[in-house]
C-alpha cells in the first residue's frame, strides 16, 4: 500500500509517518521498484498500536523505548510488559481523575438546571 493510502487508513499525515521512520518507530519499510514506500498490514497493525499508545498519553520517549525492545526480540518480553503495565497504571489514575472532574461538572450543571426555575 502506498503512503497516501496508508496515511489515510491509519489517520496520520505523510509527514508524521516519515518522522516516525526517521526516529526509528517505523523500521524496514519496504520500497517498490521506483523507490516509493510500500506499507504492509503488519505496518498498519504496528502504527495502530503506536497511535493507541499516543492517544492514551504515553510519551513518545516511552513508545520509542518499547519499539527498541520490540526490535530486539523475545528476550525483552518482560521489559515490554513492564512498560505497558506502568502505562496502564498511569492510565488508570488518569481515567479516575477525569471521572472525578466529570462528576464535578455534572454536579455543577445539575445545580444550574435546578436553579433555573427559581
Amino acid at each position: 500500500m502506498n503512503m497516501q493510502a496508508f496515511s489515510k487508513q491509519v489517520g496520520l499525515s505523510a509527514y508524521t509517518l516519515r518522522y516516525y521512520e526517521k526516529i526509528g518507530l517505523l523500521k524496514n519499510i519496504r520500497r517498490n521498484a521506483s523507490g516509493h514506500r510500500s506499507y504492509s498490514n503488519k505496518d498498519r497493525e504496528w502504527v495502530g498500536f503506536i497511535v493507541r499508545l499516543k492517544e492514551t498519553g504515553m510519551p513518545l520517549e516511552n513508545i520509542l523505548q518499547y519499539a527498541e525492545l520490540r526490535e530486539i526480540g523475545k528476550g525483552t518480553l518482560v521489559e515490554r510488559q513492564q512498560l505497558l503495565e506502568q502505562h496502564q497504571a498511569y492510565l488508570t489514575r488518569h481515567i479516575a481523575l477525569q471521572l472525578s472532574h466529570l462528576e464535578a461538572l455534572e454536579s455543577k450543571i445539575n445545580w444550574y438546571k435546578s436553579n433555573k426555575m427559581n
